[in-house]
């Protein structure tokens, strides 16, 4: 089995707001505490829907890193690189697709609805319809087994999942196979051998999940086997042959519903956004600007919070006093809106002057940027080569 890993990417198509904060890289910054993670640049992806209009990703790239790294993303913790600079990704993907049947790509639920939702554009391009395959190759070709999605998401990671269980089944038999995951059972001793076929029947026969989690501990705290041995036991426990792609798992995220400031979603097209690193006065002067109930016409007419989308502001920013406080003011008309809004720009300020901080060595100094992606993309190439190697080889590309 191998190590735990996380995969993320985010697209470069403009300026990172409130809501990518929120929603994305507030997570980052606690899964980089908790597991080794990988944070890319998925400028190709950018290029499926912005293919006719590349300079915007080209803009928006060292920016978007930068924004990054203001949120606390915290490359020591964290491996930070660009999609196109890892060219091993293309090559999975070109791999992936011999084998991928074309019905999976087209049930992927985001390739109508995005269809429907960029109606001004033509999407019946070939790399639009294998994005998702993109995005397993992203994945799978650093044998992460945790992505980090919302619900929405979940059904990338599905294929990915059903394109890792394909490839393993298409091509990581080898030859006397049986006999040699046997061999390798022998060298658990005679004890944990029998205990790994006793747990390996219950499991294939009866589907007993309990069995399959105690043959994995078995094996993770047997030391002196190979990884190749490893490999092995694993592909000879869940009934495939050699593991050569990890199947990944959905790792659910909890993220805070960022509005804009008409209450809708916050999104560049809405035109309702607070972008990271914003100027003070400008953030202040758009959340006063805030529309509230417009039942609250006057200063002394009560309001239902419910309607205003300033609340929606207090949900993610203040505490339970102040909310309470908001709540309570509103409803009795014993607050006006403007001292409403005060405590969120307050907050919102305040959370954005420590994004400044952080940015202002790279703004200063681009370079630093430049070599953290440097290493970083150094670093994601060679797990990328490794994984390669095991595909090419499996796949008889691996010539000599």
């Amino acid at each position: 089995m191998y190590a735990e890993r996380v995969l993320s990417g985010m697209r470069p198509t403009g300026r990172l707001h409130l809501g990518h904060y929120h929603g994305v890289l507030r997570n980052w910054v606690k899964l980089q505490e908790e597991y080794p993670c990988l944070f890319f640049v998925a400028d190709w992806h950018a290029l499926t829907t912005n293919y006719d209009s590349p300079q915007v990703i080209e803009d928006t790239v060292w920016d978007m890193l930068v924004d990054w790294l203001a949120a606390g993303v915290d490359p020591a913790q964290a491996t930070l690189f660009i999609q196109s600079r890892v060219p091993e990704h293309a090559e999975l993907h070109l791999l992936l697709s011999m084998m991928t049947p074309l019905g999976w790509l087209e049930r992927v639920p985001t390739y109508k609805d995005q269809q429907e939702k960029l109606a001004n554009k033509d999407l019946s391009t070939y790399g639009f319809l294998g994005y998702p395959l993109l995005q397993s190759a992203d994945i799978l070709i650093y044998r992460a087994d945790k992505v980090p999605v919302g619900e929405d998401q979940v059904p990338h990671v599905e294929i990915t999942r059903e394109v890792a269980r394909r490839f393993n089944h298409l091509y990581g038999r080898e030859p006397g196979f049986e006999e040699k995951a046997r061999e390798a059972a022998r060298k658990l001793g005679t004890k944990r051998s029998r205990l790994y076929f006793e747990l390996r029947t219950r499991f294939q026969q009866e589907g007993d999940e309990a069995a399959l989690e105690q043959a994995h501990a078995v094996l993770e705290e047997t030391q002196n086997l190979s990884m190749t041995d490893r490999e092995r036991l694993y592909g000879f426990l869940e009934g495939s042959s050699k593991m050569l792609l990890v199947e990944p798992d959905a790792l659910l995220t909890e993220s805070a519903r960022m509005p804009g400031l008409d209450g809708q979603k916050m999104s560049k097209s809405y035109g309702n956004t607070i972008y990271l690193r914003e100027d003070p006065d400008t953030v202040a002067k758009k959340i006063r600007t805030m529309q509230t109930d417009p039942a609250r016409v006057r200063r002394t007419d009560p309001g239902d919070p419910a309607k205003c989308p300033v609340w929606q502001f207090h949900v993610v920013y203040s505490d339970d006093a102040t909310c309470e406080w908001v709540q309570q003011g509103c409803r009795s008309a014993g607050i006006g809106c403007i001292e409403c809004k005060q405590p969120v720009i307050d907050a919102v300020v305040a959370e954005q002057e420590q994004m400044r901080e952080r940015a202002q060595p790279y703004v200063e100094d681009p370079t630093l940027v430049r070599n953290i992606i440097a290493d970083g993309c150094e670093r994601a190439r060679k797990l990328a080569q490794e994984t390669m190697r095991d595909v090419r080889e499996a796949m008889g590309l691996s010539y000599s």
